[in-house]
């Protein structure tokens, strides 16, 4: 078999790496400190290289990427470091917006106009994607929201919201304006220096047309999806981790030589090689599982990431074990790529509950 990437996979890697490339710790800094922890010209530029647009089919604007070109460009992203909140303000709604066939709304956010973020975390729901506490009544044709979301990632400088609720006990998404009258947000920084957002609901008036024709099936594919993607960015970010830290240990001198010349050192950094080549692996499979039996290929999604979540955290905090105290602070890039595996592990169910959901279908 093949693995070789195509000539555009090729292109579009290496034009994230060229685009990742100048954001070197002292930039990435800046962009943090910045309002969100965003720069708005690097996220249009982003948009003009095509990096969002792959997200959608071309029928609704877009490129009509495969997930294997949308993994490829995560993983470079995860190497890179990417300061952008490519997956979760980009790819994420794209995926839903597609879903549902609203072109008019994927443009603005393909180009790089728009930022839009998913709300569907409650309170002491954990990763539930059902909603509970948010509620759209029926008034005539149209609907009223109420309710209240937690970690809505980009939530605060989001230009729309897609947010689930409750519909007579079924789960439905609907595409509200981020300014709407009704909705009050406080924005808070994440682990990676990003920020999110609690988001409240007080009687938002919805237009039936604002209503995404999702399927309950259909939104658990696309998290599933989110879910390898997540994991191909962990995957970039463990190798960004394992090649700063060979370069350091070949610096770092105890004892008049270099720590990496020490057999223990040398014996922990093979087994992070050999964890990094069995999560690209693993990461393979699963961008290749044929989608013949949609709920066996989410499951295969959410036991991929369990595998790689714990195996990046692992290559994480051995990072940090050999840079010492100063391998948690953003003054190394092993820092911020530790804190995006953070955020990343967790994003639609940390490693046991991804495994649990793993488990319980086998």
């Amino acid at each position: 078999m093949n693995f070789d990437l195509s000539e555009d996979q090729a292109l579009f890697r290496a034009t994230v790496e060229r685009f990742a490339a100048p954001v070197d710790v002292e930039a990435r800094r800046r962009i943090r400190a910045m309002d969100h922890g965003f720069d708005g010209q690097r996220w249009r530029e982003a948009a003009e290289l095509g990096l969002f647009a792959l997200a959608a089919d071309a029928q609704h604007g877009g490129i009509g990427g495969s997930i294997v070109d949308l993994v490829v460009v995560a993983e470079a992203m995860g190497r890179g470091i990417g300061v952008d909140p490519w997956l979760e303000n980009g790819v994420l709604p794209l995926r839903l917006l597609n879903a549902a066939g609203m072109a008019e709304e994927i443009a603005p956010i393909a180009d790089g106009r728009r930022i839009a973020a998913f709300a569907f975390a409650e309170p002491e729901r954990r990763y539930n994607l059902a909603p509970q506490g948010t509620i759209a009544e029926t008034r005539g044709p149209d609907f009223i929201l109420s309710g209240e979301k937690r970690f809505v990632l980009g939530g605060a400088m989001a230009d729309r919201l897609i947010v689930t609720a409750s519909v007579d006990g079924d789960t439905a998404l609907f595409l509200v304006p981020a300014d709407g009258d009704g909705v009050h947000r406080r924005g808070y920084r994440v682990v990676d220096g990003s920020e999110a957002a609690e988001i409240r609901f007080r009687d938002v008036a919805a237009a039936a047309e604002a209503r995404l024709d999702i399927s309950d099936e259909t939104l658990r594919t696309i998290v599933a999806e989110i879910q390898l993607l997540a994991a191909a960015e962990m995957t970039g970010l463990a190798g960004r981790l394992l090649d700063d830290t060979l370069a350091y240990v070949r610096e770092r001198e105890q004892f008049g030589v270099p720590i990496g010349s020490f057999q223990a050192v040398q014996h922990r950094l093979v087994d992070c090689y050999a964890a990094i080549e069995q999560m690209r692996s693993m990461l393979w499979r699963a961008a290749l599982e044929p989608r013949t039996d949609a709920a066996r290929w989410r499951t295969a999604m959410a036991g991929a990431k369990a595998l790689i979540a714990e195996k990046a955290e692992h290559i994480a905090r051995e990072a940090v074990q050999f840079h010492g105290s100063m391998g948690v602070t953003d003054e190394l890039a092993i820092g911020h790529a530790m804190k995006r595996v953070m955020l990343l592990a967790r994003l639609f169910g940390d490693p046991a509950a991804n495994l649990a959901e793993f488990a319980e279908a086998a």
